[in-house]
């Protein structure tokens, strides 16, 4: 990690008054790590995507003035869920970069700083902020997407509106929202002012884009972030029920929450269901059938086309290490992937060699995955590909989502596959339905830890309030055993389970 003062954000003066050893200390180092799990845990709650900064968070030294804290700073151009303390940023009061990230080697990017500076720098100057997040959550564009002409959300008599620094059950929130710019430090005036309008506010939401949030500690911020997720999810169904929530008038609010309480007050455990597709919400043979021969079919070309690109050349990254991994083991069907300099043609023969072994072998691991779900997302987008589920899989969902439990998916196909698949399926696009998606980069679904990993993401008090329901017995096992509840799904071309099963198995969802 280099400490030599890079130029300053947005023209900030250098700061000569930071200590050497404050900047090395400890508590910079656990802000740094905390800021990564922030962004790993936000991510797989589906409250951010893609690549980019979105938590800056102050580093708390009592010896040190708030207003003197060091502020670390997550990075712009890496994938959120993947981001590691080395890739933090570290900035002075006033914006100066003290310490950048090293320069990984390609294929990834240079390291920068996030444009989204200017704007925790003016929550900081004008809240003494201990920490900001920036969400890019789909609540936030929809809820700000319902009346074009909205200048501030306002909701009340809502439960987790007590959540919310200063308000309690019977107060009105009202958020201000600001028009969305070319680029986000654009919006730094229009941020201040909003602000400044309105006194009581812990956030700003940006039409179109998401929104910043603030607190005194990162912990406040991070409960807030998880309150207006809440109450942003209670606007949209309020929307739904012909509720403007936008209106200064609340008489359509309260006589709404008897029909929005049940939505979002499901008393007792399993309030989260994680399901599984293959076997579970999508036949067996769809996968073995369609999906995985177009793969196979189709992998070569889609390397062709795309060899050049920064995606690509993460997905043979990805595979050449795991060909190396299965050439040192003696993996069936495993072949070397000559050098780049021996040819692209050469190098595409061998991963395609690899790619088919792997899939007639059913593999579980990222790198193939990773490759198919890019692959897949062409065939979607060219029509070749419509995702299929069983009947009775959106009536269920669209049950268990009035009854507010939330739905999650968990497949050992790539995150990207996953939402390809709900997003265009013969009963339409499903993907209003969940909540979020797993895939093995949480670990591997045989394995107790990675329901564990699961549970501590979805924030639950209990493992017990999820239910898993998968047509594998070697899952629904590891999954009891992290403490959830299982129900193993029973249709046509599933596996045999065996004799004195102890789980309870349904033929389809509704009997759920």
């Amino acid at each position: 990690m280099a400490t030599a003062a890079p130029p300053a954000v947005n023209g900030a003066v250098k700061m000569a008054t930071t200590s050497q050893a404050y900047l090395e200390s400890g508590k910079v180092k656990e802000t740094k790590v905390l800021i990564a799990d922030l962004c790993r845990h936000f991510y797989n709650q589906g409250w951010v995507s893609g690549t980019g900064g979105s938590i800056t968070v102050k580093v708390h030294e009592d010896s040190i003035p708030r207003h003197q804290q060091l502020i670390v700073m997550s990075p712009s151009g890496v994938q959120k869920e993947r981001m590691v303390e080395e890739d933090m940023y570290v900035l002075s009061p006033n914006g100066t970069i003290l310490s950048e990230p090293s320069a990984k080697p390609y294929p990834h990017k240079p390291p920068k700083c996030s444009d989204c500076g200017p704007l925790f720098l003016k929550a900081y100057e004008m809240r003494n902020a201990g920490a900001v997040i920036h969400s890019h959550g789909m609540e936030s564009c929809l809820v700000t997407m319902m009346n074009p002409s909205a200048k501030e959300f306002r909701i009340t008599h809502m439960e987790m509106i007590k959540g919310i620094q200063g308000h309690g059950y019977y107060d009105e929130l009202v958020v201000p929202i600001i028009e969305n710019t070319a680029h986000e430090r654009e919006l730094t005036d229009s941020l201040a002012e909003a602000i400044k309008a309105y006194p009581k506010t812990t956030a700003v939401l940006v039409r179109n884009h998401g929104i910043y949030i603030w607190g005194d500690s990162w912990i406040s911020a991070k409960t807030q972030a998880e309150c207006y997720h809440y109450l942003f999810d209670a606007a949209i169904k309020l929307h739904q029920l012909g509720v403007d929530w936008s209106t200064p008038s609340h008489g359509p609010i309260r006589k709404s929450i008897g029909a929005l309480g049940s939505l979002h007050t499901c008393g007792g455990a399993r309030r989260c269901i994680l399901l599984d597709i293959e076997g579970t919400t999508t036949p067996i043979s769809f996968v073995s059938d369609v999906l995985f021969p177009y793969a196979r079919d189709n992998v070569g070309r889609h390397l062709d086309i795309t060899y050049n690109s920064a995606e690509t050349q993460d997905d043979i990254k990805l595979l050449r290490l795991q060909v190396e991994e299965d050439l040192e083991k003696g993996i069936a069907g495993a072949v070397p992937v000559p050098a780049d300099d021996a040819g692209k043609a050469e190098v595409i023969a061998a991963l395609v060699a690899n790619v088919e072994a792997m899939i007639k072998s059913d593999r579980k691991i990222t790198s193939l995955k990773q490759l198919q779900g890019h692959v897949w997302r062409t065939g979607f987008q060219n029509n070749e590909l419509q995702g299929i589920v069983y009947n009775d899989v959106p009536k269920a969902l669209e049950k268990w989502n009035d009854l507010g439990f939330k739905v999650y998916i968990y497949s050992s196909g790539s995150r990207l596959a996953q939402r390809l698949l709900f997003g265009n399926t013969n009963h339409g696009d499903l993907r209003n339905f969940l909540s979020g998606f797993f895939d093995t980069t949480v670990g591997n679904k045989k394995e107790r830890k990675s329901y564990i990993e699961i549970t501590e993401s979805l924030g639950v008090d209990n493992p017990s309030e999820i239910l898993f329901v998968t047509d594998v017995h070697q899952e629904a096992t590891a999954a009891k055993s992290a403490g959830l509840e299982v129900i193993i799904s029973v249709r046509p071309g599933n596996g045999p389970l065996p004799e004195n099963n102890e789980f309870r198995t349904v033929k389809t969802f509704a009997e759920i």
